[in-house]
């Protein structure tokens, strides 16, 4: 490992952030060391800086950085010492393991207390990151780690896909059309549906929808049609959640990832029984979903890529910040390059 000093980014505080010297933490028992190729910023590492993140799901001073790709550069004791050299990406809930949840593979619902990457823990924005060997998933030899540093998100969607439980041959669809609807309309298309209709705001979204394999695409003001087995809603705006109910047939399954601000308009519970919805949720990424992530990617029916519009420096961590909050409909994924 190279002892030339490198960078990391440093939030102090709400709104404050400075650069500083980064040293490579040596892995410890279980440990690996990874050299990181590309960190992505999405709109929780906005929040940590802007300072609205929920009480106890950050800790400042913090570097940030929960997306990310890297190889392998060092491993501690008890790991594998074929995983050096290797590409890989990893999982950002520090679960306990013994608790009933991790036990059942619901690391994301740790009786333990929140912990995660990039939040309560040391984050990617910085040359390298030093973590639980066990959290990493490796990469085919040859993957794109541009590409691999939006698995993170991926993984969250890919939750989603498998409590979707979707066959061959339904009707799905999706409400969003943000990251994370993107990678939706990827893993429901690998099911082969039937019909997989598009909802969103922004009718600038609907080639990358259809490229994505979207056979229909309507934004949410236009008439929008009904009988739908599946949704995957990835919105997050406040009437989502409705819009997407309103889509399913009866005894349909509905799928929320956006969570919107506090008082948002509700499911109408009269509806969800009468119409007997079956109605899941999703917070972060459990490893089963990081697995079946990482099976997708390299087959080749998952591609990242085109969902990247910025990559910068990551001396330009304000600017990233910035161009993630602008609201401008040019502005895709931003990765920061250490």
């Amino acid at each position: 490992m190279s002892t030339a000093v490198s960078t990391a980014v440093v939030v102090e505080a709400p709104g404050v952030h400075r650069l500083a010297e980064h040293t490579p933490r040596e892995p410890g028992p279980g440990e690996a060391l990874v050299a990181v190729h590309a960190v992505g910023i999405c709109g929780s590492d906005r929040e940590v800086y802007q300072g609205n993140r929920p009480e106890g799901y950050v800790r400042y001073p913090l570097t940030p950085g929960h997306e990310w790709s890297g190889t392998v550069r060092a491993v501690g004791a008890g790991v594998p010492g074929d995983l050096v050299g290797r590409r890989v990406v990893g999982e950002g809930f520090r679960n306990c393991q013994v608790c009933d949840h991790c036990h059942a593979g619901e690391t994301t619902l740790c009786g333990a207390g929140y912990e995660e990457t990039g939040f309560t823990q040391p984050g990617a924005m910085a040359a390298t990151l030093t973590l639980p060997a066990r959290l990493l998933h490796v990469l085919p030899e040859d993957a794109d780690l541009t590409a691999a540093a939006l698995l993170e998100p991926a993984a969250c969607i890919a939750a989603a896909a498998l409590k979707a439980d979707v066959r061959p041959g339904e009707r799905v669809a999706v409400v969003g059309t943000g990251t994370l609807g993107m990678f939706a309309v990827q893993f429901l298309r690998a099911v082969s549906p039937a019909q997989l209709l598009v909802v969103g705001t922004r009718r600038d979204r609907e080639a990358l929808s259809r490229r994505f394999g979207a056979t229909d695409f309507r934004t949410k003001d236009e008439d929008l049609p009904g009988g739908f087995d599946v949704v995957v809603e990835t919105a997050g705006s406040a009437d989502a959640a409705r819009t997407a109910a309103a889509l399913l047939k009866r005894g349909g399954r509905l799928v929320l990832t956006g969570i919107p601000a506090p008082g948002a308009e509700g499911l109408d519970p009269t509806d969800l029984v009468v119409r007997q919805l079956e109605v899941h949720t999703v917070f972060g990424a459990p490893p089963a979903a990081w697995a079946h992530t990482v099976r997708v990617f390299a087959a080749g029916l998952l591609d990242p890529l085109p969902l990247v519009t910025h990559e910068l420096p990551l001396t330009e961590f304000s600017q990233a910040i910035e161009l993630v909050g602008a609201g401008d409909p040019k502005v895709g994924k931003v990765l920061l390059r250490p």
